[in-house]
């Protein structure tokens, strides 16, 4: 019996998430109740699930969606990257502070049931917390040090709940998600969207801008994966964990031309001759500092689990996302 609150849950991930939910349960059982949180949902937001509309910016919702008392919070929600870089009142506000007053009412929440209340949090945070000079895999002892806004809000973010965790006002859990890929859908402000970009808009027939040179290597997940992340945290004996609430998460590492020899090999030529080269030196300013590689042991011992060749990756969005075949 579980209540499952999923802030960002009009969100990609956020739907993808509740997708599996529905599906599948936690643990097998379905959750007596579904709330979903965001600015806004997309058509086809499945109906039964209760909806709240606002921003994490209003300290009134904060305080509505903390005393739902959810058993299970995925907070999914965040300015992402590259706005939180060119906004950075907006990226702290949101990402930082909001982050904050959540915690704190749910802090009063647990105060005011006398301490009944322990609600499981998991927070998506971001390989951005790394930040160079990186050795050739990032391991789990390798230590923080973002080099963006966005990553230093994240990292904050990681030890608020990990403090909080260990004063036992709730039992929270922090996923270093890797950028996930294909992301369905258009564009976003993300500065890793082109990631995406050059692989969805040639599978849709549409150009492509790459505006990184194809030397650059990153770290991917599906959301496929994305979702399975967040299923198998909610479930997460925390205790294993042994105080350390952060995990880097498995996903596959390959340069950008290692994702258009993929594209190449799963839909042909024709696909890869929409990729137009374009410096963009904003972006590339941000990506260079991002980790490339890593070896999750901690996490993967724990149970998660990720694509294992970028191929799977593009078939898992022509599966399940790609408009011709989702219908």
């Amino acid at each position: 019996m579980s209540h499952v609150l999923i802030l960002g849950g009009g969100g990609m991930v956020g739907q993808k998430l509740l997708g599996r939910l529905l599906a599948e349960g936690l643990g097998g059982t379905p959750p007596t109740e579904i709330t979903l949180f965001d600015l806004g949902f997309p058509p086809g937001c499945p109906d039964g699930p209760a909806r709240i509309t606002g921003t994490l910016a209003d300290p009134g919702i904060i305080a509505q969606l903390a005393g739902l008392r959810a058993d299970v919070i995925f907070h999914l929600a965040a300015v992402v990257s590259g706005e939180a870089e060119a906004d950075f009142d907006s990226g702290w506000s949101t990402n930082m502070m909001a982050m904050w007053q959540l915690l704190e009412a749910l802090r009063a929440e647990h105060d005011a049931s006398g301490g009944v209340y322990v609600p499981r949090v998991i927070f998506t945070s971001s390989i951005a917390v790394f930040g160079a000079p990186y050795p050739d895999r990032i391991t789990d002892t390798f230590y923080t040090s973002p080099q963006t806004s966005y990553g230093a809000q994240k990292a904050i973010s990681e030890l608020m709940l990990q403090d909080m965790s260990r004063k036992g006002f709730m039992d929270g859990l922090s996923l270093r998600l890797p950028t996930i890929c294909v992301r369905p859908g258009k564009p976003n402000r993300a500065a890793s969207s082109f990631f995406s970009g050059i692989i969805r808009e040639p599978l849709n027939g549409q150009q492509a801008v790459l505006p990184v040179p194809d030397t650059v290597r990153h770290w991917h997940a599906s959301p496929r994966a994305a979702a399975g992340f967040l299923m198998h945290a909610a479930a997460l004996d925390t205790a294993r964990l042994e105080g350390h609430r952060a995990l880097n998460l498995p996903g596959f590492s390959c340069t950008v031309a290692e994702q258009i020899e993929a594209l190449r090999r799963v839909a042909g030529q024709d696909a890869v001759d929409l990729i137009r080269p374009q410096a963009d030196e904003t972006i590339m300013g941000i990506v260079q500092g991002w980790p490339r590689d890593f070896d999750p042991a901690r996490a993967t011992s724990l149970g998660f689990r990720a694509e294992s060749s970028f191929d799977q990756i593009i078939e898992t969005y022509i599966a399940e996302d790609l408009p011709s075949r989702s219908g």
